[in-house]
């Protein structure tokens, strides 16, 4: 950092707070995580430097040749990792995995159906504010509203009466394993291409610890600084004979020089993933997931779909009189970070919320485990049960600081 500091202090003191907030405090957001001291050293390596423009061994530009093996080294571990096909590690983003798949696939105008957006879907999956929305026609699938699960036998009733082009499925707050044959089953019925998104579940599913869509369906696309704990990134995997479309869509279609510094530190994340201590990584987080959501049941909070079989749990805060959007400010005053989210049913705008988005895999990084959680389910049930009380709330800041010192984000000697 003294480079940094020496020509930029600025930017280093935004850095080191930082770091100071997420060392002192708990982060409890579903879709972050804690990278590797080798997947940080990556990013910011010296390969952010070249142009690479193309794929391996078909570049736009000379001096290629490391960027080349960089590059083939992440296809191999990803489609290693999952068992896929073929794997496009250029993406920037899982929003950008999505568009090559559809514009690889479908038409404009041409009809998605999808996960609603305040029951568990993503803005990627057809939402009227992003390009989805704006470029397809969308119907939307929900959550049965007494189980608050999908309900497959009403999704393909849907499909039949739509007919439409392609499906999505997937999810960005749904605490339940989503059954991909059950999807890819009925879009084969209506005739529909079919994409799973498994951003939030990819490392589980890599893991082995949540079916897999990558024998069931042509296409899956993933983010790679989630549960998978690499760089902010996306993937996509498909079926061999969907490769040269997809590449294609990715560059030129959509993109021009690939984040190369990215690629490698992505390569490093599925080696990551490879390693037996990972899938005991991943255990960990369902265990920790569902202990917290135990947790905060016996304080008298609601779960949406009665608990979780992944990594995350919604909160339904209706009862209790709270806006997700009070939650998520009064649990940051106590060094709780999380993150409003809708619930099945919401009545309230999507800056305001009813709900509460909590998921256990950026602290289970930090090494904790069934025990922490419990402490953590009351530190959270203490604030939103008592949410005025600012001298409970400070008190819980100094033991959210106490429990966070006992597991560095770095130990020192990483």
């Amino acid at each position: 950092m003294s480079s940094l500091a020496n020509t930029d202090p600025e930017v280093a003191d935004i850095i080191e707070m930082e770091r100071l907030r997420q060392t002192n405090g708990l982060e409890l957001i579903a879709s972050e995580n804690i990278v590797s001291k080798a997947v940080l050293e990556t990013t910011g390596s010296i390969l952010t430097n070249k142009y690479a423009e193309g794929y391996p061994g078909k570049r736009y530009y000379g001096g290629c040749e490391y960027y080349d093996i960089a590059e083939n080294l992440a296809r191999d571990r990803l489609c290693q990792l999952f068992g896929a096909e073929h794997a496009n590690v250029q993406a920037h983003s899982g929003s950008g995995a999505n568009m090559a798949v559809y514009f690889s696939t479908i038409n404009y105008g041409d009809k998605i159906m999808s996960m609603k957006l305040s029951e568990g879907g993503h803005l990627s999956h057809g939402s009227p504010v992003s390009f989805s929305g704006k470029m397809y026609k969308v119907v939307q699938y929900g959550v049965d509203h007494e189980t608050e699960r999908l309900d497959y036998a009403d999704i393909a009733a849907m499909a039949r009466k739509e007919k439409p082009q392609m499906i999505v499925c997937g999810a960005s707050a749904y605490p339940r394993e989503i059954d991909f044959k059950a999807f890819g089953e009925i879009a084969e019925e209506v005739g529909a291409y079919c994409v799973a998104d498994i951003a939030h579940i990819a490392g589980l599913v890599a893991a082995g610890l949540h079916n897999s869509p990558i024998d069931v369906l042509p296409f899956t696309t993933t983010t790679t600084h989630k549960t998978l704990r690499g760089p902010r990134g996306g993937a996509i995997m498909c079926k061999q004979e969907y490769a040269q479309a997809i590449d294609k869509a990715i560059f030129p279609g959509l993109q021009g020089g690939p984040l190369m510094h990215i690629i490698a530190a992505k390569a490093v994340c599925f080696g990551e993933a490879l390693k037996p201590s990972y899938k005991e990584y991943c255990k960990q987080i369902i265990k920790n997931a569902q202990t917290l959501a135990a947790t905060l049941d016996a304080e008298g909070l609601r779960l949406v779909s009665g608990g979780t079989d992944n990594h995350l749990m919604l909160l339904d805060l209706s009862d209790k009189g709270l806006t997700g959007l009070q939650a998520e400010n009064t649990l940051h005053d106590a060094g709780i970070t999380v993150n409003k989210n809708t619930i099945p049913r919401e009545t309230l705008s999507p800056f305001v919320t009813s709900g509460l988005r909590i998921g256990t895999p950026a602290i289970t990084s930090r090494g904790m485990k069934e025990e922490e959680m419990k402490q953590i389910g009351t530190f959270i049930a203490t604030v939103l049960n008592d949410i005025e009380n600012k001298q409970k709330i400070a008190a819980v800041r100094k033991e959210v600081e106490a429990l966070a010192s006992k597991f560095p984000i770095y130990a020192v000697t990483e």
